[in-house]
């Protein structure tokens, strides 16, 4: 508001200037030198105010993208797992990069369009109190730039939003090519992603040239219209001023305002333009926020007991399950697995072995049925509580950017150094970590590729058995390790396992040994329990199935050699 009162008494003292200084009969020097250092003043005044209003709105731009972003990656942290598997990554790294841009971009524009809009109300007054004829010449225009404006907006809103959904799905591809690089270059595909990446380039580039057609057609005569005002009051005021009816400083201090008005309405396409993709990005940025998370604590959470002869009991109640397709895969699952006692779940591809060690920590809610953890319905429990409760080692490995050690810390990232290596030594990993150059503070890179599948799978054994679970699930967890050292790990394993309730999703016979007792899945259900050897030797279905994971197995190893 300052700077523009500062900006908006320029021409009124130009106006004493001329009509005192130079107007007078004779010229007085004097006024001229006051009144000149009177628009000095006001024009310090406003520069000073100007730096104030620019720097105060890019804090308030950048802490809306700051506050935004940090909201963004929260919510994204709490939705749930069917969420993140039909959303693709790149469209999320677009919604919190890209789009929140457009929106500080925009947030910076509002005190110079609350400006602008003073700007016109007061020089707007000035001018009628002035002369209200001369103000309708001056004025004319507006009526005109309204109607412009207005279908600026409605067509280039379409065009703006084509263009950040295009960019999205260019981030896509992008994300998945960087991801998949060693996918990418193993199979010689380059060329197809570049063609890929191309095609959704000039998606991009097509969208872009539709909404400068629209900027073409409209912003010019936006800016035109004002200076059609300024020739009139030139014409009409001249005559005024020739005919005595009007001073020689009024009339420059009327133009002066009439070229204050110019940039205002000038900028008028352009915050149009700058507002549009502001909304086209708050509304994507908006689908995001407003996404309800289907797993969340409950309204009255029931603690799990932390106290008792055994911690660790597992209850699958008549589970009935199916993903976002509506595929059945759990029908009436029953399973009891008791504290401190060891299960190996084996079935063929499919059968929902992986499925079981999901919904246990509630990534997934089941449709029918219950999941008891110590007695306590896992939808009943918190869901922090719940997931340090079970551990699980995934078949893909993910590690983070960090050092060996902040990896297995990862659960913890304050244990001591003697509880990091006592897990590394569970997992079997301890002696080819001191190895490396600089032992367990060797930063391992990106998704840990820098090391080998089955490092990477004994660094994420170490990071469960950290956190110290009273459940711990392991999905396929020596699928990437060398059968040369694979027994290695199962002593390991086995040791970790001892009074430890595990539920062992495994394809090696050796690995499904280690457990206590194996179920046999089977068309969603639990279709013949019993010890290993008991099952060869009664279960047709079981050896039928064993038979088929050993050819898989060993199809595999041919593979690697």
């Amino acid at each position: 508001m300052l700077w523009t009162i500062g900006k908006v008494a320029v021409p009124w003292i130009v106006r004493q200037g001329v009509d005192r200084g130079i107007e007078a009969e004779p010229p007085d020097i004097g006024e001229i030198r006051f009144w000149g250092l009177m628009v000095l003043l006001a024009g310090a005044g406003s520069a000073i105010f100007a730096g104030a209003r620019r720097y105060m709105a890019f804090r308030e731009a950048r802490r809306t993208e700051a506050d935004l972003r940090d909201q963004i990656f929260a919510q994204i942290q709490r939705l749930h797992f069917a969420y993140h598997d039909r959303t693709q990554a790149g469209q999320l790294m677009s919604r919190g990069n890209t789009d929140l841009q457009q929106v500080q971009q925009f947030v910076v524009m509002i005190p110079v369009t609350i400006s602008n809009a003073l700007t016109v109300l007061l020089v707007t007054v000035l001018l009628v109190v002035i002369d209200p004829i001369l103000t309708l010449f001056a004025l004319g225009s507006l009526p005109v730039v309204n109607v412009l404006g207005k279908r600026f907006s409605t067509r280039l809103f379409p065009n703006v939003m084509r263009i950040q959904e295009e960019s999205a799905q260019l981030a896509s591809v992008v994300d998945e090519s960087v991801q998949g690089v060693r996918v990418v270059k193993g199979f010689g595909a380059e060329p197809a992603q570049s063609t890929k990446l191309e095609t959704e380039a000039e998606d991009v580039y097509d969208a872009a040239m539709d909404a400068s057609y629209v900027r073409a057609r409209y912003l010019p005569a936006i800016e035109l219209m004002p200076n059609v005002g300024l020739i009139a009051v030139l014409a009409y005021g001249g005559h005024q001023v020739m005919n005595d009816e009007l001073t020689l400083g009024t009339l420059v201090s009327f133009n002066l305002y009439v070229v204050l008005l110019i940039q205002p309405l000038r900028m008028l396409g352009m915050i149009i333009a700058q507002a549009q993709r502001a909304a086209a990005a708050g509304d994507r940025v908006a689908e995001v926020l407003s996404t309800a998370p289907r797993i969340v604590d409950p309204a009255h959470p029931r603690q799990l007991p932390s106290k008792g002869p055994a911690l660790g009991h597992v209850q699958f109640e008549a589970v009935d399950f199916s993903y976002a397709d509506g595929t059945p895969v759990l029908r009436e699952l029953q399973l009891d697995v008791p504290a401190g006692q060891s299960i190996a779940l084996v079935g063929a591809t499919g059968s929902g072995k992986s499925t079981i060690a999901r919904l246990l920590p509630r990534f997934y809610d089941v449709d029918g049925g219950r999941i008891l953890l110590d007695g306590v319905d896992v939808r009943e429990a918190p869901l922090a509580e719940l997931r340090r409760a079970v551990g699980i080692v995934f078949e893909d490995t993910f590690l983070f950017s960090a050092s060996i050690a902040a990896n297995i810390a990862f659960a913890d990232p304050d244990a001591p150094q003697e509880q990091i290596e006592r897990a590394a030594r569970l997992a079997g990993a301890h002696d080819f970590i001191v190895e490396l150059p600089l032992g367990y503070h060797t930063e391992i890179g990106e998704r840990g590729f820098s090391l080998s599948g089955g490092q990477r799978q004994r660094i994420a054994i170490a990071r469960a058995i950290l956190a110290d679970p009273r459940v711990l699930i392991l999905d396929d967890a020596t699928s990437s390790v060398d059968p040369t050292k694979e027994h290695e790990i199962r002593d390991a394993l086995g040791e970790v396992m001892q009074g430890r309730t595990t539920i062992v999703i495994a394809h090696r016979p050796a690995t499904i040994a280690l457990a206590d007792r194996v179920a046999l899945l089977g068309d969603g259900r639990i279709v013949a329990t019993g010890t290993h050897d008991e099952l060869l030797a009664t279960s047709e279905a079981y050896r039928t199935v064993l038979a088929a994971i050993e050819r898989d197995v060993e199809a595999g190893e041919e593979v690697r050699l």
